[in-house]
């Protein structure tokens, strides 16, 4: 079963539990794989038709259905795409002359259909290094590789988008702007409308395609900003702060868009985005480099302690609990501790190798230790913000 045919089976199972919300977000990504103008009005009619039809959930059904087996009969046969490396940098530096802040060396690979997450706290080098991904500043060591064909540098920045936390102002409706950036770059004047208002519906702007930049909460217009983005067809996304002012669901939902854009079987994208929300885009990213003082520190590197056990070997679990660190740490003896730490309202405490999560959870339960909240962190970045 390849690739289109696990996503496809994954459609039939939301519309088996009545997902409709997730599944509209799907079928537009699979109409936009199509490439092909009669899907796009098929798909954009369907779209109509929900908003007649909300309450009647049979009738979605059936509609659903019928769109499904006919996207998939188009695109069964269509040649999946190859995941190759799009950017890949050796040895990347960027100082600023007398400045004590360097960043790099940074050692990173990006594939199609991958999305690398940057964590940090700020002013580590994460918006340094996205600037420096998309040639708006020039690396002072090492090399960046892009591994895709490009005229000039003004075409590799058009394949290479790159969208900061504080975008510009723009003028009019946000509808008109998406019909003038889909005019800039290609798109034929039958199709202009139709992939906006794909697109639109794809990222929940349909009720805001009048609106102006000042009408928009910062949430809407970083959305904007990647529907804008979207219709240049980049190779590469480079986004700085998409989860900032944005609720927990909203983050969920944003994060969650990403990953099907990135991952679609036909038009694989990469994406690198730098964020605050480390369990968030932990979840969501396939590889995630971690920068302090800018330098690079990966999660699985082969890290030391002091009595020379390997970090990553550790069991690491952030907790809170109301007992004393002096109670907590008593009682911890009783499995091998190597160190409990009280850091930001929660406890960290680490065990040898040899402990598991199960081993700490029964000494939880045996011990009738009060814990409000616990997660392992063995395999997080978190481990790099406490240590």
């Amino acid at each position: 079963m390849n690739e289109f045919e696990k996503q496809y089976q994954e459609l039939l199972n939301f519309l088996k539990f009545d997902d409709f919300t997730i599944l509209t977000k799907r079928i537009i990504d699979l109409t936009l794989d199509t490439e092909d103008l009669n899907h796009y009005k098929k798909t954009n009619d369907f779209l109509i038709w929900l908003d007649q039809n909300e309450t009647n959930v049979e009738g979605k059904k059936e509609k659903y259905q019928a769109v499904l087996s006919d996207l998939h009969a188009t695109l069964i046969n269509k040649q999946i795409a190859e995941k190759q490396v799009l950017v890949s940098t050796s040895g990347l530096e960027k100082s600023y002359g007398s400045s004590s802040f360097g960043l790099g060396p940074i050692e990173m690979e990006l594939r199609q259909g991958e999305i690398l997450g940057l964590v940090g706290e700020n002013g580590n080098g994460k918006t340094t290094l996205l600037r420096c991904l998309c040639g708006e500043l020039y690396a002072t060591g090492g090399t960046i590789n892009y591994h895709f064909k490009y005229d000039d540098h003004y075409d590799l920045r058009t394949r290479l988008v790159y969208i900061p936390q504080r975008t510009d102002t723009w003028y009019g409706s946000m509808f008109e702007n998406l019909q003038f950036t889909a005019s800039s770059y290609g798109y034929k004047p039958e199709e202009n409308e139709l992939i906006i208002e794909l697109i639109i519906a794809r990222l929940g702007l349909r009720k805001f395609r009048n609106h102006s930049w000042k009408s928009l909460s910062s949430g809407y217009k970083m959305r904007f900003e990647l529907a804008r983005m979207l219709l240049r067809k980049p190779k590469i996304l480079l986004i700085d702060e998409p989860l900032a002012n944005l609720d927990i669901l909203a983050q969920q939902t944003v994060l969650e868009d990403f990953k099907a854009i990135a991952k679609s079987p036909f038009r694989p994208i990469g994406i690198v985005l730098s964020s605050q929300q480390l369990y968030e885009v932990e979840k969501t990213s396939d590889q995630v480099i971690f920068l302090k003082h800018g330098k690079q520190k990966n999660l699985h590197e082969k890290s030391v302690s002091e009595n020379e056990i390997p970090i990553e070997n550790y069991l690491v679990i952030e907790f809170e609990s109301e007992w004393s660190q002096s109670q907590l740490g008593e009682t911890f003896e009783k499995l091998d501790l190597v160190s409990l730490q009280f850091n930001g309202g929660t406890y960290i405490v680490s065990f040898k190798e040899n402990i598991t999560v199960y081993n700490f959870m029964n000494l939880l339960v045996s011990e009738k230790i009060p814990v409000q909240y616990f997660r392992n962190i063995s395999n997080s970045t978190r481990r790099f913000f406490v240590s």
